[in-house]
């Protein structure tokens, strides 16, 4: 004989509490929802969660819901349980913004049109070279540990070689491999940093959507920016000690799409040479031009040991092989690859290889050429389609390479709404509040990720959203 409707409910909390995934504290989905989930209606939840409560297992508190206060376990003992909820927020490492945890789980929904994803189409893949280069370096494979713990020697001489053919003249023992550049970031700012340094970085940047720097006790001082990026003359206005360091993104930068130029490289280099100000470059979109090739990178100029190099293989490989690097002053990166090592002992070994076969076999100068073109039709639909349909609404400058372009909407357009609505229709973009400490009337729009005819359809749904605005 089937269990009543409200004995299913009862046994599905149950499990979720004693299995740990709603552990004491947690609140429970509300009426409403479980009754949805379980279609039926809000009286057998009542229903349920009474008989839940009578066995001491939950309890409705105002303002919260119905909270979790006990498991199964904890009703056997005299002591009070560990709430771990109570936990949550104690940590040194602050939490990311709020919209920017609601993004990060959207994007994991496909039903979605991904304007916002700074990450390689599915369909630019490129499934057969992989699967080539993982069949090869299976064959060869001896039994492995650890890695040095500056990363794999064959990748390191790969990255090397690579480097070198940018100008970037650095040796192997200079290179530290990475899980990608934010964990570059990470290792900077707890190996290299004082606590209450000054971190100088263009206004708006990616890292005002992140957490590294400021859970390490840094500052983050917002510099402006013009049609070339961030304005040398502004730094040196500002007041800067010993305990300062500059982060910028002179090539596609995010999330603006910026292209530094190579005089004002140059400027930059020579003004923090001359404050004894550090440079950390992130060059992670500069092999992604799409009209024609970037100046050399900063780093490539540096002749003091004043840069730190980052790279990566996230944004023109693949984000899943978690494979970036650092190259810099031998003795800088000794000092990181120490840390690394006691944050998770090397990055993947495998994943090393790999990259080490794609960077050395040729195979991803072939890859590079067909992103390069793919990228450039979706840019361009991306363009005319915000033509034809935002013109009225907003102006942008076209992107020469990266994923991304720069919206600014007029102001009478109230952009959080227009998030929210967009959401809720199905189309995902990034607001430029992310990006930065003000208000801004921007948002980022990446042309890398969603198919041509839903970057075309998800303009459109923008279109009528901001009519109806």
């Amino acid at each position: 004989m089937k269990a009543p409707k409200y004995k299913m409910i009862i046994h599905y909390i149950k499990e979720q509490i004693t299995n740990g995934i709603w552990p004491v504290g947690s609140r429970l989905p509300s009426q409403r929802d479980l009754a949805k989930q379980f279609g039926v209606n809000r009286s057998t939840v009542v229903t349920a969660l009474d008989e839940l409560a009578a066995d001491g297992l939950v309890e409705g508190k105002l303002g919260m819901g119905t909270v979790v206060v006990n498991n199964t376990w904890t009703l056997m003992r005299s002591a009070p349980p560990v709430n771990w909820n109570e936990q949550v927020g104690l940590g040194t490492h602050q939490a990311s913004l709020s919209t920017v945890q609601a993004i990060n789980l959207a994007e994991s929904n496909e039903n979605l049109i991904q304007l916002s994803k700074g990450e390689l189409s599915k369909d630019l893949f490129p499934l057969e070279d992989m699967r080539t280069v993982l069949t090869k370096i299976g064959q060869e494979l001896e039994p492995f540990g650890y890695e040095d713990p500056k990363g794999n020697p064959q990748l390191r001489e790969a990255i090397a070689k690579y480097l070198n053919q940018k100008g970037i003249m650095v040796h192997a023992s200079s290179i530290l491999v990475v899980s990608g550049a934010l964990q570059a970031l990470h290792l900077i700012s707890i190996g290299l940093l004082e606590k209450e340094s000054t971190v100088f970085l263009e206004d708006p940047s990616y890292l005002y959507s992140l957490s590294t720097f400021q859970s390490a006790g840094m500052k983050l001082h917002g510099i402006p920016m013009d049609n070339e990026g961030i304005i040398p003359e502004m730094i040196k206005a500002s007041h800067h000690s010993k305990k300062s360091v500059l982060y910028c993104h002179p090539t596609f930068h995010n999330p603006t799409g910026t292209l530094m130029g190579e005089k004002r490289r140059q400027e930059l280099l020579k003004l923090a040479e001359s404050a004894q100000l550090p440079i950390i470059e992130d060059d992670v979109y500069g092999d992604l031009w799409l009209d024609s090739p970037p100046p050399s990178s900063i780093k490539s100029h540096d002749r003091h040991g004043n840069v730190l190099y980052l790279g990566s293989l996230s944004k023109s490989l693949n984000p899943g092989l978690r494979i970036g690097w650092i190259a810099g002053p031998e003795a800088v990166i000794d000092r990181l690859a120490d840390l690394k090592m006691q944050t998770d002992y090397g990055s993947s070994s495998l994943s090393q290889r790999a990259a080490a076969e794609w960077l050395s076999s040729g195979l991803y100068e072939k890859h590079l050429s067909n992103v390069r073109k793919q990228l450039k039709v979706r840019r361009n639909a991306a363009l005319e389609a915000l033509e034809k349909h935002l013109s009225r609404f907003a102006e942008w400058n076209r992107p020469t390479g990266g994923f991304f372009i720069w919206v600014k909407l007029n102001h009478n357009i109230s952009l959080p709404d227009l998030y929210r609505r967009a959401l809720a229709n199905g189309v995902l973009i990034n607001p430029g509040r992310i990006y930065a400490t003000q208000k801004m009337q921007h948002f980022r729009l990446s042309f890398a990720n969603a198919p041509v005819e839903d970057i075309k359809k998800g303009i459109t749904i923008l279109e009528s959203l901001i009519e109806d605005c």
